[in-house]
């Protein structure tokens, strides 16, 4: 059986080489726990901070301010939870975006279930937020306002710094989920006034499993999960291979930064250049990280994704596949269901050739002419 063209950056990414080398000697060889008093104890605690120390550089943060947890679904769970729930919080409003990720907006609306209030912000067609109507949705109630850094179906980058400023106006916590923008897009914590940030490896050519949060010092969140108190709040045994995963993914990511951006432009470039048939671009094509292309087709109401066997592709968040209901981010910017539905999310990266994207715009321009001429 012929392998299909990788293009689910978006979902996943390959494990860099590198990387794996880098995690190798904590899988057996290097089996102690990082909490442990002895030997094997302290050369895997001393990989563990390694690893901090590399994801801490990559954001422009203080070591000891990076927790880390099993992926940035628990890191916003925590970052919302926590905070809501933290001793001495009195605010009881979160305000995030219609497009955000479901870990944000299903952990909002559970909050919102049991006593807290929630705004959602509409985004304009483009997919980014209007300022005026953040700004106007912000008040001395509320708590915390959480929005992404890079959308993760449309690849839209909001304007994180002019968000922080409004936030910080009113005294609330700004909460960023940057699982797309890590390691991709450059991001200052301290220069962008972001209080918590929710990362994770395997966006990045890391190992899946393994997250961060970061926390600005003197920000109080309650624990997520209790007991030995490990990770200031986060109990739990770290994963000493994982998070070393973590850790040199990271540093990969600020050497490559630069080069990784130019090759994903060159790519998304020239796909749009060998297609043939008619397409609408979803979200803003400039304030974008380059590496995502959201595509609808004029005419074609039906999904895709069954008629390009040659390509594992998606139509919008992996975590919302099996669904079979639009992706609520296309209908955030005003798509039809129907149009929604028949959208393709395509994410390539570091390992993208540019022969597997030739050969992709030649199986798209096949699969959309050839619904165009069933539809007629």
């Amino acid at each position: 059986m012929t392998m299909p063209i990788y293009l689910d950056y978006g979902a996943t990414t390959p494990l860099d080489p590198a990387v794996a080398a880098a995690m190798e000697p904590w899988g057996v060889g290097g089996f102690g726990n990082p909490h442990s008093a002895h030997l094997w104890g302290y050369k895997a605690k001393a990989a563990v901070e390694l690893a901090r120390a590399q994801v801490a550089t990559l954001i422009n943060a203080p070591v000891e301010s990076i927790a880390f947890t099993s992926g940035a679904t628990e890191s916003n769970n925590w970052a919302l939870k926590g905070l809501l729930t933290a001793p001495g919080q009195t605010r009881r409003r979160i305000v995030t975006l219609a497009t955000e990720h479901s870990s944000v907006l299903e952990t909002a609306h559970y909050l919102a279930s049991i006593g807290a209030q929630l705004t959602i912000v509409p985004v304009r067609s483009n997919g980014l937020v209007d300022l005026g109507d953040l700004e106007r949705a912000l008040g001395e109630d509320v708590a915390l306002v959480s929005v992404m850094a890079v959308n993760n179906e449309i690849g839209v980058v909001q304007d994180l710094a002019a968000i922080s400023t409004l936030v910080h106006a009113v005294g609330a916590v700004f909460h960023v989920d940057a699982a797309q923008g890590f390691g991709k897009v450059p991001i200052g914590v301290e220069a962008m006034g972001i209080d918590l940030m929710s990362i994770t490896a395997h966006k990045i050519y890391g190992p899946k499993g393994v997250g961060a949060l970061y926390r600005r010092p003197f920000t109080v969140i309650a624990p997520l999960l209790h007991g030995g108190g490990q990770e200031d709040g986060r109990s739990g045994t770290l994963p000493t291979a994982l998070i070393a995963g973590l850790g040199e993914a990271a540093r990969i990511a600020g050497e490559r930064m630069a080069a990784d951006h130019a090759h994903a432009l060159m790519l998304r470039d020239r796909l749009l250049a060998a297609l043939t048939v008619q397409s609408q671009i979803n979200g803003d094509l400039q304030r974008r990280w380059p590496g995502n292309l959201n595509l609808s087709f004029p005419g074609v109401f039906v999904p895709l994704l069954q008629h390009l066997p040659g390509l594992a592709i998606s139509s919008g968040s992996a975590c919302a596949a099996l669904t079979g209901r639009p992706s609520h981010v296309l209908t955030a910017l005003g798509l039809p269901d129907v149009t929604a539905k028949a959208s393709l999310r395509l994410g390539f990266g570091r390992f993208t050739t540019t022969d597997e994207i030739d050969a992709a715009a030649t199986l798209l321009n096949a699969a959309v002419r050839q619904k165009l001429a069933e539809m007629d």
